[in-house]
């Protein structure tokens, strides 16, 4: 038997959605990395069209944290998209 297959990294998820989303036009999307002071911040931010997505990204199986939660709806009451993504095609739905 085949041993199974195990799920991409986070990192290399953000990445891969990063790089999708930077083909897109007028959108432009960045890594938000971690520190004392971005607790609970998603990892991308990006802009399309002069809408801002806040995306939390997660391994398949994963899931946010409360203070991810919090912070992600904190945007959204803000007027923003948010959403947790597991992989490119999470994204790429919310952007059509």
């Amino acid at each position: 038997m085949a041993p199974k297959k195990k799920p991409p990294l986070e990192k290399t998820i953000t990445r891969n959605i990063i790089r999708y989303l930077n083909t897109l036009p007028a959108c432009y999307a960045r890594k938000i990395h971690g520190g004392r002071y971005t607790a609970g911040f998603p990892d991308i931010i990006c802009v399309r069209e002069g809408v801002c997505i806040w995306i939390e990204v997660k391994r398949p199986g994963n899931k946010p944290t409360t203070l991810q939660v919090m912070e992600l709806e904190k945007w959204r009451e803000c007027g923003c998209l948010t959403i947790v993504a597991y992989c490119v095609e999470d994204v790429r739905k919310l952007m059509q």
